[in-house]
């Protein structure tokens, strides 16, 4: 065979070789630990799932998932960082309606974009959370509460997670609802939220039902409502928001769900998206969050994007129906 036309076919070789190399190479996700954002302090029920997910996916994925834990109002710190990481998928951030559907509205100056900065991978579950009191509160049921509110305006005061996020705009909402007036009091997070209301230092707070599983069970708390499609069955006499003529209250819809930044590529989004769906699905998982109190929910990207737009849209006609000004 002629010297040139070996060297032809040796170079045309070497380039499919190389092609091929770099197309693997670019289909290979994940390729190194992929940093998980958690906008809560560690011990919070959002904490607690991440961690068992991150245990169970790590040897699936062949890379660890380290937790990292940026507690901060509103979620904005955890949001940030994740937007403004790498677009390669190996950083990845645990959100709900406070971070991409709130924020937009309430801050002039947000450090990222929610409607441009994020890719949506799935949503994974609902938080079932509760209308808790504290056990010295001199009431035993909704009724008598709403009452006791109605009764007492200003008295009472209500624990949030911050100004304007979901557990606020809940305060809002139900004392609007009642034509009541519950001020809000600011912690930094869950453990805080029901540490606060455990001493009596706050009388009421909207939050997930397993935070506060140890407080009702000595009888520190009490549950007055859930915000699932069927009242729990260990509190059978704590009502649905539905039952309640309620299902529009801020906190009707606590969702939790992951993303990562703009521009991560389809391979990095659709094999996280494959692997949580599959743990979220099976039943031993399903066993663990159900012990949570959270629902399961995933979803494809898609789906996830859809959720986020539709909540954004309700909570910006709800601040703008409060004549809430951007800070």
């Amino acid at each position: 065979m002629h010297k040139s036309l070996i060297n032809i076919i040796f170079l045309s070789t070497l380039g499919i070789t190389a092609a091929l190399a770099g197309t693997a190479l670019a289909q290979a996700f994940p390729v190194r630990p992929i940093r998980v954002l958690i906008p809560q302090t560690p011990g919070a029920g959002v904490d607690l799932i991440m961690r068992k997910a991150a245990e169970d996916l790590s040897p699936r994925l062949g890379q660890t998932l380290v937790i990292d834990n940026q507690p901060a109002a509103n979620s904005v710190v955890a949001a940030e960082m994740c937007a403004r990481a790498a677009p390669d998928g190996h950083t990845v951030c645990i959100l709900n309606n406070d971070a991409v559907a709130i924020n937009p509205h309430i801050f002039a100056k947000l450090p990222y974009d929610a409607a441009k900065d994020f890719r949506p991978i799935t949503n994974l579950y609902y938080i079932l959370g509760g209308l808790l009191t504290k056990s010295a509160l001199p009431i035993n049921n909704i009724q008598e509460f709403q009452t006791y509110a109605q009764a007492k305006p200003g008295v009472l005061n209500w624990a949030t997670l911050g100004p304007n996020t979901s557990t606020d705009l809940s305060r809002r909402w139900l004392a609007d609802f009642w034509k009541s007036n519950i001020p809000g009091i600011p912690y930094k997070g869950g453990p805080q939220v029901f540490t606060a209301l455990a001493s009596g230092e706050s009388d009421v707070t909207w939050m997930g039902v397993y935070g506060a599983l140890s407080l009702l069970k000595a009888g520190k708390v009490k549950l007055l409502a859930v915000n699932g499609s069927k009242r729990l069955a260990a509190w059978p006499d704590a009502p649905t928001l539905r039952e309640l003529g309620a299902d529009n209250m801020p906190s009707a819809q606590s969702w939790w769900g992951l993303l990562t930044a703009s521009g991560s590529p389809d391979v990095a989004v659709n094999r996280m998206n494959r692997e949580l769906v599959q743990l979220f699905r099976e039943p031993k998982f399903v066993a663990f969050l159900e012990s949570l109190i959270t629902e399961p929910s995933t979803s494809t990207p898609e789906e996830f994007g859809a959720l986020i737009r539709d909540r954004r849209e309700f909570f910006g006609k709800l601040l703008r129906d409060y004549n809430v000004p951007k800070q």
